[in-house]
């Protein structure tokens, strides 16, 4: 049995008034706004509360965040109502089910009063900004698609680590122990090489050991500062390029369908300009084939012109 197409909030098939009512206030510009200005005026509260002794603010910062949580399981609910009859495609979407989380966690059993978590839990919900920035959207969706290439780079980046941590121990262990006294504080005092800030400082006390040792800290520098970080920017930049095609497929996909075929108009569009690209291929092969020229022809005048005397 085939799968059954998720109707997205604003088409034209809604099968009450609620839902068309609530997909209206989901859709709009100020619904939106007025979203942003309170996870705004949040992050702020949550901000205040980080200092001591607020005196007569503590009860209003704790109606303050009663009237958050309000707004927002109001939201959810109204975005929830927009999918009508099928509410349950509200969670095919990877940021509808990360705001319901966030917004669903303060009211667990035993989450009260001044605890870590829901500290942490409070925080997450200034993380929801990003939803309303497609560009924010993109970079979040890129960083997290590009998780497995990243993972390849900090294996081969831990490798040269160790690498380099070895053989730093063996050169540097006796003039230099607090750098290079064990692996782990070769390791540590490579790892803050990476900014460049100590590497002056390092040539010259390798140098008061051998002058060998500019080949182990140039190389060390070309492979790592260079090699190693170019290849996770290309890493980066190529989850950068699926991510935004993503972003343009799933707006096609939530695309509007008045000429109510089941295909978005956008689709219907691009496919029209294929067919006629198409078409006009097809028309400049058969002009080829039977050696048509593209030329104006003679006017009416000069036709006359040029017909025999008898057959005027």
């Amino acid at each position: 049995m085939p799968a059954q197409r998720a109707v997205p909030p604003g088409s034209p098939a809604r099968p009450s008034s609620l839902a068309r009512r609530c997909t209206r206030i989901a859709e709009s510009r100020a619904f939106d706004v007025v979203i942003i200005v309170v996870i705004g005026a949040n992050a702020v509260v949550l901000g205040i509360e980080t200092y001591e002794h607020l005196g007569s603010a503590g009860p209003l910062l704790h109606a303050l965040e009663w009237f958050f949580r309000a707004v927002f399981v109001v939201e959810i609910v109204i975005r929830v109502l927009a999918y009508g009859r099928r509410p349950q495609d509200f969670f095919r979407q990877g940021w509808n089910v990360f705001d319901f989380v966030v917004i669903a966690a303060v009211f667990i059993p035993g989450l009260h009063g001044d605890t870590t978590a829901l500290r942490v839990i409070r925080i997450a919900r200034v993380l929801r900004l990003v939803r309303f920035s497609p560009g924010l959207r993109t970079i979040v969706t890129a960083l997290l698609r590009s998780l497995p290439g990243v993972g390849g780079f900090l294996a081969l980046a831990i490798v040269t680590l160790y690498v380099y941590g070895m053989t730093g121990w063996l050169i540097f262990a006796k003039e230099q122990p607090e750098q290079y006294g064990t692996i782990g504080r070769a390791v540590l005092t490579l790892f803050v090489l990476l900014s460049q800030e100590n590497l002056p400082d390092l040539i010259a006390q390798g140098m008061a050991v051998s002058p060998w040792t500019l080949i182990y800290y140039v190389s060390y520098v070309l492979i790592t500062a260079n090699l190693l970080l170019n290849i996770l920017i290309a890493v980066i930049v190529n989850s950068m390029e699926e991510a935004r095609r993503l972003e343009a497929t799933e707006r096609l996909a939530d695309g509007y369908d008045e000429d109510g075929d089941g295909v978005p108009d956008e689709v219907d569009r691009i496919v029209i300009a294929q067919r006629l690209d198409d078409l006009r291929d097809l028309v400049a092969d058969l002009e080829r084939e039977l050696r048509i020229e593209r030329k104006v022809g003679p006017t009416r005048s000069e036709q006359r012109s040029t017909r025999p005397s008898g057959e005027q």
